[in-house]
C-alpha cells in the first residue's frame, strides 16, 4: 500500500515584524480535503508533526469566508469569469470576494428564477450587479437592490447574503470537527523519532499550509532528512500554499546548490500575503522571496486567489487555498504515474 507522509505542522504561535506573538496553525480545508482524497485513493496516510504534538487549526483559517460551498464557489467562479474578457484583467482582492456578500450570487441567481426569470437571465442580472460591487467597492445587495426591474426586495437580497454565511460558518465548523476526529491529528508521529530508515517506506510527503509550516518546517534538520531520503528515492514531495516553506529545510547537493535549486515551483504570493490578516500585520519573512533567494525559478499563477498548481520532475506544489483540490489530484496522478507506465 501507498504510504503518505502527511506533514503538518504543530505551530500554534508565530513572531511577527514587530516582535508579537500572532496565532497560527495550519489552514483546514488544506488539511483535510488531501487527507480524505489520499484515504479514498486506497493510500495509508501517516500524520506527522515535527515534536509529536497534536496540530492546531489556525484560527483565521476557520473564518467562515474561506469555507464557501461548493456550489456558491462554482457558481461565483462563474459570475467573476464575466468581469474581463482575459482573467488576466481580472484582479478580485481577498476583500471583495469575501466582504462584498458576492458568493450569494447563486442564491439570489436562484430567488430570481422562482419568480420567473431564466437561468440565463438571472446569471446576467448577478453579474451585472457583482461587476459594479467588485468595481466600486460596494455591497451586492445594495447594487442589486438599486436596480427595481427584477422585483427582488434588499431585504429578501440580504437575507440570502446572511444564509449564504451562515451555512459556509457552519462548513467551517463541520470540517474542524472532522478533523479533530482523525486519530492522527490527535495522536501524530514526531518526525524527530523517525529514523532514516523509517523514513525511506514512505513513497511521497505532502504538507498542507497555514502560516504554521513558516514557523517549524522552514529551518528543521528532521524536514530536511525526510526530503532528501524521498528525493533520493525520486518520490513524490507535494506541499500547498504555505508548506512549501518545508522545501527551505532541504540540504545542500553535492555540488553546494540548494536541492532545488533550479526547480520550478510556487506557494503563496507576496500579493496574496498583503492581502491576509497576519500579512497586513506584518510579517518576519515572506515565503515566495525566500524560495526565490534560495534559488527556486518562482511561477505563479496569472492572478491573485486562483487555483494554480507547479509541477516540475517529483516536486508538486499548490499556491494557495484555492489550489487545495488540484494539488491533492496532482499528487494523485504522480504516485499512479508509474502503475500506469508499468501496465
Amino acid at each position: 500500500m501507498t504510504r503518505i507522509a502527511y506533514l503538518v505542522t504543530s505551530a500554534r504561535e508565530m513572531t511577527l515584524a514587530d516582535g508579537t506573538l500572532h496565532p497560527t496553525g495550519y489552514f483546514a480545508e488544506e488539511a483535510l480535503k488531501p487527507y480524505e482524497r489520499f484515504v479514498d485513493a486506497g493510500f495509508d496516510v501517516t500524520v506527522l508533526t515535527p515534536d509529536g504534538n497534536p496540530p492546531y487549526a489556525d484560527p483565521y483559517g476557520l473564518s467562515w469566508f474561506f469555507h464557501y460551498p461548493d456550489a456558491d464557489k462554482d457558481y461565483l467562479a462563474s459570475v467573476v469569469r464575466t468581469f474581463a474578457h482575459d482573467v488576466d484583467d481580472i484582479r478580485l482582492t481577498l476583500h471583495q470576494n469575501t466582504e462584498l456578500g458576492l458568493a450569494a450570487a447563486r442564491r439570489v441567481a436562484a430567488l430570481l428564477q422562482a419568480s420567473g426569470y431564466t437561468a440565463a437571465d438571472a446569471h446576467r442580472i448577478v453579474s451585472a450587479a457583482a461587476k459594479t460591487a467588485w468595481r466600486q467597492d460596494r455591497q451586492f445587495a445594495e447594487v442589486l437592490a438599486e436596480d427595481t426591474s427584477h422585483r427582488l426586495t434588499r431585504e429578501q437580497i440580504q437575507h440570502e447574503v446572511d444564509a449564504q454565511r451562515a451555512d459556509s460558518q457552519r462548513l467551517s465548523d463541520e470540517r474542524h470537527r472532522a478533523l479533530q476526529e482523525i486519530p492522527g491529528f490527535q495522536h501524530p508521529v514526531a518526525l524527530s523519532s523517525l529514523t532514516d530508515e523509517e523514513m525511506r517506506e514512505f513513497d511521497a510527503v505532502f504538507a498542507p499550509g497555514g502560516h504554521g509550516p513558516m514557523v517549524d518546517l522552514s529551518d528543521n534538520p528532521d524536514v530536511g532528512r525526510l526530503l532528501a531520503t524521498l528525493h533520493r528515492k525520486h518520490a513524490p514531495i507535494a506541499a500547498l500554499c504555505h508548506g512549501p516553506a518545508m522545501l527551505l529545510s532541504a540540504p545542500e547537493r553535492a555540488d553546494g546548490q540548494w536541492l532545488f535549486d533550479g526547480y520550478r515551483m510556487t506557494s503563496f504570493t507576496d500579493e496574496e500575503e498583503d492581502q491576509t490578516e497576519v500579512g497586513l500585520l506584518g510579517m518576519e519573512w515572506l515565503l515566495d522571496v525566500a524560495l526565490k533567494n534560495a534559488g527556486a525559478v518562482f511561477d505563479d499563477g496569472p492572478s491573485a486567489w486562483i487555483s494554480h498548481v507547479v509541477v516540475d520532475r517529483n516536486l508538486i506544489t499548490g499556491q494557495n487555498p484555492g489550489s487545495t483540490e488540484a494539488t491533492a489530484d496532482a499528487v494523485i496522478k504522480k504516485i499512479r504515474a508509474p502503475a500506469r507506465q508499468a501496465a
